[in-house]
């Protein structure tokens, strides 16, 4: 059949082992302490604190607020970070969100968060990610003008045909290339910073002057640059999808959160004020591509190394953002909420080829249709929303199941603070400057409903999505996994 029986959709009862009912197969618990700093740090720093600068000063108005956002953004990640740190003691099942509403909430909502994320979310964000690649790596070649924007959809699309195949044909090497890459985004980062701390001390601070002067009111703008900062920090819930694989999940959860996110946090504090010492805010607000700007401006000749150094960053960063999105399809595809033919890998080089090759489709169509701060934008509406849905359980089960074993408890103001900034986040720029295209997603995400019911609820397979599934089998050389291939 085309989708699966679901093995466990109840939500959760008074049962105090919240794993009981779900699949025996165990995947290895190899994630320890320093693996999971990586893998959230790794996963944190990517485009966006390449890209959103110049975004959260456009919307903020100035450099000092833009800061602020910057700060407040991190502490809303470590927020949000310490609340899934509780979720995955409590349910120590890889799946993130997904498994969170499904346990929680039933199987409806946690059908229309998988279909929102395999279709949506997850290719925006590697749309997102592979456009700001694009712009950095084609930006020498425009040196005092902006790209053109023919040559940066190109080059992005380029960077995921190659990503595509490179995960298609071999998880080693695709490992090789994002260890590889974490390096070279680290050196970026640290020269960014240092030069940058070379300019403060030589007294170039004209941009902190007046730092408040002109300051954005606006409940819309805040939030949109909101989402800019937002999206440099997303990943902070990397590890809940991957919980059972940790080493010791109750400990090893908290203590990674508590040491990746705030170095994250203190890390693009620093570049930012590195990126205003080298520059005016008009000049930052001019820049196609900031970290080149500052490049030009502090290294002169050498300037070509940033450039260098941040698309490989983000061409890496892309690369890993193929890892984490293949979990949900896995784990939706388990529990009978996707296409079997989404959760199959290839019989010879064992990679999960369909779930990669419908991402990849996806991300090129929004690619196509999209620019970087749109696709931003859309993308931290729909995450806000699923995040806020998540929290919302979090705070049922504190309140309603307090006797259900946790080894981590995070005090209860600090959810209801993610919670409001979440129910902020997705409806502030509603309320101030309403667009048609969030109209265009909120339909999209009840659109599920005409697929769960007869598909899911009821069952129902027709014999040509049979048929279909079978020539996609045979075409792609896929077959059923009986463990986790990613």
């Amino acid at each position: 059949s085309t989708m699966r029986e679901r093995k466990t959709t109840d939500p959760l009862h008074s049962s105090t082992d919240l794993s009981e009912g779900k699949e025996k197969l165990r995947l290895k618990q190899e994630v320890g302490l320093i693996s999971g700093v990586s893998l959230i740090a790794g996963t944190m720093i990517g485009s966006g604190i390449f890209m959103s600068p110049e975004w959260v000063l456009h919307h903020m108005g100035n450099p000092a607020s833009s800061l602020l956002i910057w700060a407040a953004c991190g502490l809303l990640a470590m927020f949000g970070a310490l609340s899934y740190a509780e979720l995955g003691t409590i349910i120590k099942e890889s799946g993130g969100e997904y498994i969170y509403i499904l346990r929680i909430f039933g199987s409806f909502p946690a059908f229309l968060f998988a279909y929102t994320s395999v279709i949506l979310v997850r290719p925006a964000g590697l749309a997102a990610v592979c456009l700001s690649f694009a712009e950095y790596a084609i930006a020498p070649f425009y040196p005092g003008c902006s790209s053109p924007q023919v040559a940066v959809k190109c080059t992005a699309a380029a960077c995921i045909l190659i990503l595509t195949i490179i995960k298609c044909l071999n998880v080693r090497l695709a490992t090789s290339v994002m260890n590889i890459f974490t390096a070279a985004k680290l050196l970026a980062l640290l020269v960014i910073v240092v030069g940058g701390l070379v300019l403060l001390a030589k007294g170039q601070t004209q941009s902190f002057q007046n730092g408040f002067q002109g300051t954005t009111a606006g409940i819309g703008a805040v939030g949109v640059a909101f989402y800019q900062g937002l999206w440099s920090y997303d990943g902070w819930n990397n590890l809940n999808y991957v919980t059972e694989e940790l080493k010791k999940p109750e400990v090893t959860l908290p203590r990674a959160l508590m040491i990746a996110i705030p170095l994250v946090t203190c890390l693009y504090l620093l570049v930012n004020v590195s990126y205003l010492a080298a520059m005016s805010p008009s000049e930052l607000l001019s820049s196609g591509a900031v970290a080149v700007t500052w490049g030009d401006k502090v290294l002169g000749s050498w300037a070509w190394l940033i450039s260098l150094s941040v698309a490989l960053s983000t061409f890496g960063s892309s690369n890993g953002t193929f890892f984490s999105g293949g979990r949900v399809c896995y784990i939706a595809a388990r529990e009978g909420h996707m296409p079997d033919i989404l959760s199959m890998a290839h019989v010879r080089c064992l990679t999960p080829s369909p779930a990669l090759l419908f991402t990849s489709a996806m991300s090129l169509i929004m690619i196509i249709s999209g620019s970087f701060t749109s696709i931003v934008n859309f993308f931290s509406f729909m995450a806000w929303f699923f995040y806020g849905m998540t929290i919302s359980g979090l705070l049922y089960l504190k309140i309603k199941k307090p006797e259900l074993p946790r080894s981590y408890k995070v005090p209860i103001f600090i959810p209801i603070i993610v919670l409001m900034a979440a129910v902020y986040l997705v409806l502030a720029p509603i309320i101030d400057q309403p667009q048609i295209e969030i109209l265009y997603i909120i339909l999209f995400i009840l659109s599920g409903i005409i697929f769960y019911f007869p598909l899911v609820r009821f069952k129902y397979h027709p014999r040509f999505l049979q048929r279909v599934t079978l020539h996609l089998q045979l075409l792609l050389e896929v077959a059923p996994t009986t463990r986790d291939a990613n």
